[in-house]
């Protein structure tokens, strides 16, 4: 099949277009960055150099394809920008991507959406996966959609690492011994490599997750892993935490949308779609990415 992956070579979409590659799919990635360009051609795959504002690049590229796997790949640093409103920008690219959809004519989509998604507010930072669903859910019904929607990505650990290096803590505005479902990047490929060679049908949702652990478990997990066993999860008011990443540099607006996403976290209303469509945890467990973890602290 002809495949599109949107993402360039991130931490899902690389993986993914390696296994699509090893199945004999002809694949194109889709990646902003020119210098990609060698790397994607290496792993068997096409590129196609251009930006998810550009409709009419999306269009061309999806023309052709039996499937497109789309996300939306703004990166974190823009967590930083103070002129840009992350909800707005990413729900951006989603309504360019229905367009370009209409126009290429592609009937079969795999969306990546997140936990969270089923919630119109109270969702934070989460709150583009929920419209950019509802966008998508406008296009014709001959068009299969099928909504990925992993939990928390392992890798949003790392920006536990400063607080861990200047006051040997995790700091969050939730935490104890409630058990939450994290997920591997590497699960996410996986699982949508298993949903693209299946049929389409409709609209269809599927959770993604790993391992269901607490943050007194994740403190101690990644604690053993530096060589910290007496790492500890402190829980601190919202306000505290939204202080702490206001005074980092954060924009205001999205410090808010991380401190409403937390607060949803630990009351538990994030989670209870989550846990009526309850997915097979994946094969990649924290203690496997602890290693990963303890590498990033060593060098930073």
């Amino acid at each position: 099949m002809k495949i599109i992956v949107t993402g360039s070579l991130g931490n899902i979409s690389k993986p993914l277009t390696k296994e699509l590659v090893s199945k004999g799919h002809s694949v194109t990635v889709v990646s902003t960055n020119t210098e990609r360009q060698p790397e994607i051609e290496a792993l068997g795959a096409k590129a196609a150099i251009g930006s998810m504002e550009n409709v009419d690049f999306l269009t061309k590229t999806f023309t052709g394809a039996d499937i497109v796997y789309a996300m939306e790949a703004l990166n974190a640093g823009v967590f930083f920008d103070h002129n840009i409103d992350f909800i707005e920008a990413n729900t951006q690219i989603g309504k360019n991507y229905k367009e370009a959809f209409e126009k290429s004519g592609v009937k079969n989509i795999v969306h990546l959406s997140s936990i969270g998604a089923h919630l119109p507010n109270g969702n934070g930072i989460l709150a583009f996966h929920y419209n950019i669903e509802q966008v998508l859910n406008e296009l014709p019904q001959d068009v299969s959609i099928k909504f990925m929607r992993p939990v928390g990505f392992y890798y949003n650990m790392y920006s536990f690492i400063p607080t861990i290096k200047s006051q040997n803590l995790i700091i969050q505005n939730y935490g104890g011994n409630e058990k939450e479902p994290w997920v591997s990047p590497l699960d996410i490929a996986s699982v949508i490599a298993e949903e693209i060679e299946k049929p389409f049908n409709g609209r269809e949702v599927r959770y993604i997750a790993s391992e269901e652990i607490s943050p007194n478990e994740i403190a101690k997990t990644l604690g053993e892993a530096i060589g910290n066993p007496e790492l500890k999860w402190l829980t601190v008011a919202d306000e505290d935490l939204l202080n702490g990443m206001i005074n980092a540099g954060m924009n205001p607006k999205t410090a808010e949308g991380f401190v409403e996403m937390n607060t949803a976290r630990g009351n538990g209303v994030l989670y209870e779609d989550y846990y009526k469509n309850r997915p097979v945890l994946g094969n990649v467990k924290v203690k496997d990415f602890a290693k990963d973890f303890a590498k990033l602290y060593q060098s930073s």
